[in-house]
């Protein structure tokens, strides 16, 4: 059931597979799409690709920010020279199942943990599949942005578990991530409100009620981490976006690039609206062997299914400790232009998360970072061992989108070793 899509001309020099692999007793049908390395495929190091939502298709990470080919407004697709294929290996995965073009007979998962044991298991199948990609003992990493923030430290934490995969597994990265709330919520009043590098969108009387709701809003996801249920998690999240999050989106501003303008659809991006009808077309949806009839960039009853699960705002940053004390490389990047998820809150959350070098990370300098592809000055890193905050200048919530050049200089510079001191 492996296609190769290359006469769709989205990376027509490269060796592409597209279609399903299926965890056949559970009726599951995860597709998936990867680009072989532009540079060396034998010896590259290979990246999983996840975006959020929850519910939202890695697809949109392949055509709208990181991925060989955009698509344009006539449909047709527009090459990407700063595709993170550049020098890896890339694999966009279409999960939770019945995300994208995956597809199952149930209904589907509705937590995080859940999800997790899916993506263990397609990734064994993939390997399986495509041992040219481990049997030289390349790298793996694992990369995503946004909710990808809870699915991230998971995943890693489910991968390790398994003590005789046929993988290994080298590092995560996780772009402006959700993934302490109790942490990151304290930061949407200022990212709003002047703090955060760029004008206040709000007047105050709107950041001072922001302000006064927020003692509560912690209070509710405490009880939520204390409890994890769905009595206490599900009123945390409902309570918190109305309180934290409605009086910025209100504005009409694009709640992930807080210098634009939300234009069109629920996402505010109206090339986001070009890949749906490009990904809907039968002929392209016969080159890739998709199975389902009609492709959405999202599914909201997923989305919701995770939120009325309680899973939104859950301690999944729990996990990122566990990494970090079994070793395990973990770069956190944020543009800062973001607002939903946000490098205030971001960088928050990484300078309290207890490991067993904290103290030593809290204390350092936050220093330059250079990105070597345009040798400008492009953020600012914080680094300790194996542990690494990054704030991207410039970029919104999909940094690759916003700052593609400095975006791959990060991925190149990481994945080859991390950053240099």
């Amino acid at each position: 059931k492996i296609k190769d899509p290359k006469i769709l001309g989205i990376d027509p020099n490269v060796t592409q597979y597209t279609g399903y692999l299926d965890v056949e007793d559970e009726d599951k049908h995860f597709f998936f799409w990867t680009f072989e390395s532009r540079n060396d495929p034998a010896k590259d190091p290979v990246i999983l690709w996840l975006n959020g939502g929850p519910g939202c298709s890695s697809l949109t990470g392949l055509f709208f920010a990181l991925g060989p080919s955009s698509i344009g407004p006539d449909l047709k697709p527009i090459g990407n020279p700063y595709s993170w294929n550049s020098n890896a290996t890339v694999i966009f995965l279409d999960q939770p199942v019945n995300v994208g073009f995956s597809y199952s007979g149930s209904s589907g998962v509705s937590n995080t943990v859940a999800a997790g044991k899916d993506v263990y298991n397609f990734l064994e199948l993939f390997f399986d599949q495509f041992p040219e990609y481990v049997n030289k003992g390349q790298d793996f990493h694992i990369a995503g942005a946004s909710y990808a923030g809870h699915y991230i430290p998971v995943f890693a934490s489910e991968i390790l578990s398994h003590k005789d995969r046929n993988f290994n597994l080298t590092s995560v990265l996780i772009g402006n991530g959700l993934t302490d709330p109790l942490t990151q919520y304290n930061y949407y009043e200022p990212m709003a409100c002047g703090e955060g590098g760029e004008p206040s969108v709000l007047p105050s009387e709107e950041c001072s009620a922001m302000e006064d709701s927020l003692e509560r809003c912690l209070g509710l996801i405490e009880s939520c981490y204390d409890s994890q249920s769905v009595w206490s998690c599900v009123p945390a999240t409902i309570y918190c976006n109305n309180a934290q999050l409605a009086p910025y989106q209100r504005t009409g501003r694009n709640v992930y690039d807080i210098r634009k303008d939300c234009e069109g659809g629920n996402l505010c991006y109206p090339t986001l609206q070009d890949i749906d009808d490009y990904l809907n077309q039968d002929y392209v949806k016969e080159a890739v062997g998709a199975e389902v009839d009609h492709y959405e960039s999202c599914n909201f009853d997923i989305n919701r299914n995770f939120l009325f699960a309680g899973d939104w705002m859950k301690p999944y940053h729990t996990a990122v400790t566990d990494l970090l004390n079994q070793d395990l490389p973990i770069l956190v990047y944020a543009g800062d232009k973001d607002f939903i998820c946000n490098w205030l809150g971001n960088k928050a959350w990484t300078d309290v998360l207890p490991w067993k070098y904290d103290e030593e990370f809290a204390s350092q300098k936050v220093r330059n970072w250079t990105a070597s592809i345009t040798d400008e000055v492009a953020g600012e890193v914080k680094s300790y061992k194996h542990f690494t905050y990054l704030r991207v200048f410039n970029g919104g919530h999909m940094v690759p989108f916003d700052v593609p050049e400095n975006a791959l200089s990060m991925v190149n510079e990481w994945i080859h070793g991390g950053f240099s001191l």
